[in-house]
């Protein structure tokens, strides 16, 4: 005598992926067929038997409304376009300004204040906004006038044209200005 049959249970979805068939455990579901058509609302055996039908799956697309939402369309063609539709918001993403931080101390030197200077300039060439930092430790938080004259010297290094967006403003551990690159050039 051979093995009883025994109907598989369905296997819960992974969170990042929508509920398909059998995944899916609401008794009543908003039904959109192949076209994007509204088949209206139906019971969850009904949409599971009219989607094999058609040879297609019931997806779950908006689980969180009443009823929730579901559509008859093929699961991979379908995870594709949504991949696909992920990538093209991160492209988009990719052209964002980014703020770089370029951070001196107060005992830096001229010489390394340059190179640090030429290093925010090459930021600045590549749309970048840049940070400009003076750290302060322990006793040097007395001379925060001396700081603060020390960021714009070191502001004037720049060579890139720019523009001020923040003033030299205190911070808890010293100064900081944001410059972003003059366009007009």
């Amino acid at each position: 005598m051979g093995r009883p049959y025994f109907q598989r249970r369905p296997q819960p979805a992974p969170t990042n992926r929508p509920k398909a068939n059998l995944q899916i455990r609401a008794l009543q579901l908003r039904i959109i067929g192949t076209e994007g058509e509204q088949l209206g609302v139906m019971s969850t055996s009904d949409a599971l038997k009219l989607a094999q039908e058609q040879g297609l799956d019931l997806i779950e697309i908006s689980p969180n409304v009443n009823p929730p939402i579901a559509k008859i369309l093929d699961y991979g063609k379908y995870m594709y376009q949504q991949e696909k539709s992920g990538k093209n918001k991160k492209a988009s993403q990719a052209g964002q300004i980014e703020i770089k931080n370029v951070r001196v101390g107060l005992k830096t030197g001229e010489h390394d204040m340059q190179v640090k200077a030429a290093l925010a300039d090459k930021f600045l060439q590549k749309n970048h906004k840049v940070k400009l930092e003076i750290a302060l430790r322990g006793r040097e938080k007395k001379f925060r006038d001396l700081a603060k004259v020390k960021l714009i010297t070191f502001m004037s290094y720049l060579l890139e044209p720019n523009i001020v967006e923040e003033q030299p403003k205190a911070t808890p551990n010293g100064f900081a200005a944001i410059v972003k690159r003059n366009k007009k050039k």
